[in-house]
């Protein structure tokens, strides 16, 4: 099973730069999409059919303020159920959340808040990394979990180009750092460094000074799994070399889970 999470940074522009060719190109059974930007009751119709032809129906949760954050799972593999509310109306009414039950697992699509330059969100955060541990550690009890998404965090130094400068600033405060450390603790993989675990390689580019060109970059988006799903990772891809967004799409191809 191939499943991908992708920052889009808006579906409506990364659909005018080729994310059905990226579809076509990787066919993944699962791409679980972060900040896309469009309302619920306000979605295009060439929006919501992105990727039918090719057999994926669309699970859409925008934000209720238009042109904000949201989140969209597409999949050729039918889910169980897929629930969008965690209980907390400051991060259900932005559209952070997508659980979806498969057989075997559960696949969660989340946006975790940006704390923003002025830290002003940090607390939210914080409470945000809380709710969604828990509400993990509930998931588990049934069957074990997968997380994916933007977690607008980088964990560790290896995780940004210039970790020094950026001590304190918004995506590396001890804080923020903390809580991947918690969703570590609490027996979840980080999949990609777990199989590379001294590569440099990063999710995220700034769109000032030539980031991107430069490989200046953060590592701010991420596969977690529950410790016993360990056995069944294949391999964890970051597609640094896909356009259309400030951040590439990551891949995670899982073994046979029968």
């Amino acid at each position: 099973m191939k499943l991908i999470s992708w920052n889009v940074n808006g579906i409506r522009a990364v659909a005018k730069k080729g994310f059905e060719d990226f579809l076509l190109e990787h066919k993944p059974d699962v791409i679980c999409l972060q900040e896309i930007k469009v309302h619920n009751d306000d979605l295009p119709e060439a929006i919501a059919q992105i990727g039918a032809e090719e057999g994926y129906r669309g699970y859409w949760n925008g934000a209720d303020r238009k042109g904000y954050s949201g989140t969209a799972t597409l999949t050729r593999i039918p889910p169980i159920a897929c629930e969008t509310k965690i209980g907390d109306e400051r991060f259900d009414c932005e559209g952070r959340f997508q659980f979806l039950e498969f057989p075997d697992f559960f696949l969660i699509n989340t946006y975790v808040p940006n704390v923003k330059h002025d830290l002003s969100r940090l607390n939210e955060r914080q409470e945000f990394d809380q709710l969604l541990l828990e509400k993990i550690k509930e998931l588990e009890t049934t069957k074990p979990v997968i997380l994916c998404g933007d977690m607008n965090v980088a964990h560790n130094p290896i995780d940004l180009a210039r970790p020094k400068p950026n001590e304190g600033n918004a995506g590396y405060t001890l804080e923020e750092r903390q809580g991947m450390t918690n969703y570590i603790s609490a027996d979840l993989i980080d999949t990609f460094r777990t199989l590379h675990p001294e590569k440099e390689q990063y999710s995220w580019w700034s769109y000032r000074g030539g980031a991107r060109a430069n490989n200046v970059g953060w590592r701010l988006d991420y596969f977690l799994t529950s410790q016993s799903l360990l056995p069944t990772v294949h391999s964890a891809t970051i597609h640094d070399q896909v356009t259309g967004s400030d951040h590439c799409p990551i891949e995670l191809v899982m073994k046979a889970l029968r």
